[in-house]
């Protein structure tokens, strides 16, 4: 479980790239184009199920963009909420233009909540982390 004085040091002292591990960086310039430097994506599973709305992801889930997920969930690297979440809202972003939602109309977004001993056991609820960065945005 992440204590205070982790999340402290988090701030302090220098960390290593969440993709990649360049010493020195959250997230380096390289992993940072991989997550959010291409436009959204539709895709789709095959077979798609009947009714399926449009879905758009950020970035393949390979490699670079795998690495960061996986640090922010797993080790947490809390740093990497905000391009995280900065990724998801380009996504949503992407699926509600082609959905024909006009830009003004409300969006709520609602993540997939944790499990509560996985929460205790990480020290922190990833998802919401990253849902709350891409309101923001």
């Amino acid at each position: 479980m992440r204590g205070w004085w982790q999340n402290l040091t988090d701030l302090v002292l220098p960390t290593e790239c969440g993709g990649c591990g360049r010493p020195r960086a959250v997230l380096c310039p390289e992993c940072r184009a991989a997550l959010v430097g291409a436009a959204p994506r539709r895709v789709r599973p095959v077979p798609e199920p009947p009714g399926l709305p449009v879905v758009y992801a950020a970035a393949p889930y390979e490699d670079e963009v795998r690495a960061a997920l996986l640090a922010h969930k797993e080790r947490g690297a809390l740093m990497l909420a905000g391009p995280l979440g900065e990724a998801l809202a380009g996504a949503v972003r992407a699926g509600l233009t082609s959905g024909g939602v006009p830009p003004a109309a409300p969006v709520l977004l609602a993540p997939v909540p944790s499990a509560r001993r996985a929460v205790r056991a990480r020290g922190h609820d990833p998802a919401r982390r990253i849902a709350l960065a891409a309101a923001g945005e």
